[in-house]
């Protein structure tokens, strides 16, 4: 029996590749209208007649690549990646609407002789536009067979697979000839040279003017939408005025779902409260397990909030719009605007923002970038934030239209890109600057598709509910073990819990801590939080022996007697800043290869957490 047939999805960068390969594996990758979403190779099964594999390349706009993401896709088309054969069939995916700019890597690609078919995708918006391509006559101008495609709603997709069904069934009758022969960089400028630029560009445009045919400017609407969203003050003043409604949102509109999840708590803890006796086990599920888990879960409808509107925003095409807007402002941090959807990226979390700085030409500026991803906030510090807002920041209105506690929210957002900007700009002084241009393609302006919102939003919300399933599930139970175990002595003068192991711990730990103000309780949060920030909530309800009816509420107010606000202030401080999260430093070591920038990336960020929160807690202390 053969080996599977491998083919490759290749193709500029947000062309639709992704759509395609979710269409053929059924796979649930994430799509986004915006470039540089896939910056690692990704594989899945094909179901066809015959054994078939199907690889998800990162975006490339020719071989000759200038980003680390590119060169994994040109690598493994040219079988120069360690252990990875070479592709059987290439499926090179031009978007329609900008068939100029894909062909440019279609021809180059033609040079190098091998099995290949081209996929017209996005063809509907080509449509829209009143753009015509003559499929038939591009098909025999290239060479190769092209297929019309829209991923996003199958159209196209099952002509495709018959094609790809056809090249599996032959390679099943008689497989195509291994091709070991790796080519180098220099055999691919030799084929190269055989045309030069202006040749290829030259037939590129003959190509076009024999079978494309396209109005010379955007749909009337989208021109008047740019003028408005990509200009200098008025861009970036509706850039963040979109972000306070969308942190006011997440106060606003979550309170009622979280009204559901508390009922479902209070009616859990109390069912175990009446059914089972006293003892260590009863204990354990109350206080451990019910109270630690459903202290985070609570948190669910706002991080979906947050995620609805990020995703909406991505499909729509504005981020890549926000990203040249921002682009003149972040040269002056020493960065560009291709850092802003790394950046952006790990508003959700910081791992997948680090990995897509592949994106990013300029080695220094890949750097900074992955220097400063933790300080964008990611959602696993929404439920600590949520909860100590909501303990001490009164719910009240400001200037008639604006929630307090909003802002509050905003104001900790903020200070964390403000903080990033200062450190970029920091580590770029003195650096030499090599100009890399910001190329960017602007996607057409389109409708949020209801099936990547929902896809996006199952994904987040499995992602959360699998941590808390897991990571935090297994947190809590040792929490409840130190706060449980040793029991207090017969003659004990003090509470029980300072004689447990956790008590012991908290203890040594708030000599390093007592000039921020925190609390042994407060110390003992931050252990488990390196594995996962939201945990610190759970930690807290534990600590505190937070059960029963109404875990969020009750923690909130069990904080309110215990801490002051500059102690509230200092901690909301240190999460701001602080690296806790094992995951975020693990994927900083291999993104650097260097250890020594590793430990350089965790020593700042906790010598900046400690500062941030010592200085908060000395003001606000000064000022109450």
């Amino acid at each position: 029996m053969p080996a599977p047939i491998r083919f490759a999805l290749i193709g500029n960068p947000n062309c639709g590749k992704t759509s395609l390969f979710n269409r053929l594996t059924g796979a649930r990758a994430k799509v986004a209208n915006y470039p540089g979403v896939t910056v690692e190779r990704r594989s899945g099964p094909i179901d066809l007649p015959h054994p078939a594999e199907l690889l998800d390349l990162p975006g490339t706009y020719s071989l000759f690549v200038t980003s680390p993401d590119e060169q994994v896709a040109r690598d493994l088309i040219l079988g120069k990646i360690a252990g990875e054969a070479k592709p059987d069939v290439l499926v090179a995916v031009v978007d329609a609407t900008n068939s100029r700019l894909g062909l440019r890597l279609v021809m180059e690609l033609k040079t190098l002789n091998r099995p290949m078919v081209l996929a017209l995708n996005q063809m509907d918006a080509a449509r829209n536009r009143g753009i015509t391509i003559n499929t038939a006559g591009l098909a025999r101008a290239i060479g190769i067979p092209v297929i019309e495609t829209v991923a996003v709603n199958r159209q196209g997709t099952d002509e495709l697979r018959k094609l790809l069904a056809e090249f599996a069934e032959n390679h099943a009758k008689n497989p195509l000839p291994a091709d070991t022969q790796t080519l180098s960089l220099g055999q691919l400028d030799e084929l190269s040279r055989d045309d030069s630029i202006e040749e290829l560009y030259q037939r590129i445009e003959n190509i076009m003017l024999d079978n494309v045919v396209q109005p010379e400017h955007l749909p009337r609407w989208q021109e008047r939408l740019d003028v408005v969203v990509m200009h200098p003050v008025i861009g970036l003043i509706a850039l963040f005025t979109t972000l306070l409604i969308i942190f006011q949102a997440v106060f606003a509109w979550a309170e009622p779902v979280k009204d559901v999840i508390t009922f479902g708590q209070d009616w859990l803890s109390e069912f175990v409260s009446l059914n089972m006796q006293e003892g260590v086990l009863k204990d354990f599920l109350i206080q451990g397990l019910i109270a630690g888990v459903g202290a985070v879960i609570v948190f669910l409808p706002q991080i979906i909030i947050l995620f609805f509107f990020i995703l909406v925003l991505e499909d729509t095409g504005y981020l890549t719009r926000a990203a040249f807007l921002l682009d003149r402002p972040m040269r002056g941090l020493g960065i560009s605007g291709r850092s802003f959807i790394p950046l952006l990226s790990s508003f959700a979390c910081a791992v997948p923002g680090i990995m897509s700085t592949r994106t990013i030409s300029d080695p220094r500026e890949r750097f900074i970038t992955i220097m400063i991803a933790p300080l964008m906030t990611c959602s696993a510090r929404l439920p600590v934030y949520a909860l100590i807002i909501g303990a001490f920041i009164p719910e009240q209105t400001v200037w008639g239209i604006f929630n307090l506690q909003g802002l509050t929210l905003f104001a900790l957002y903020f200070a964390g890109v403000a903080s990033a900007a200062l450190v970029a700009l920091i580590m770029r002084r003195n650096q030499t600057r090599e100009h890399y241009p910001l190329l960017l393609e602007l996607p057409s302006y389109r409708w949020p598709m209801a099936y990547h919102l929902l896809m996006g939003l199952k994904e987040r919300s499995w992602i959360f509910i699998r941590r808390v399933g897991t990571i935090i599930l297994a947190l809590s139970i040792v929490i409840w073990f130190l706060v449980t175990f040793p029991g207090a002595p017969a003659d004990a003068t003090r509470p029980a819990i300072e004689y447990s192991f956790a008590g012991q711990l908290g203890g040594w730990m708030q000599h390093f801590f007592a000039p921020l103000g925190f609390t042994w309780q407060m110390c003992i949060a931050l252990i488990p939080a390196m594995g996962a920030r939201e945990v610190a909530v759970s930690a807290l309800a534990t600590v505190y022996a937070v059960g029963g009816d109404n875990v969020d509420a009750a923690l909130g107010s069990a904080l309110g007697q215990s801490w002051s606000l500059p102690t509230a202030l200092a901690y909301l401080a240190w999460f701001v800043y602080a690296p806790q999260c094992i995951s975020t430093i693990a994927v900083v070591r291999r993104e650097t290869n260097s250890a020594k920038s590793t430990t350089f990336f965790a020593i700042y960020l906790f010598a900046l957490a400690y500062f941030a929160a010592w200085a908060t807690y000395t003001i606000a202390s000064w000022l109450v």
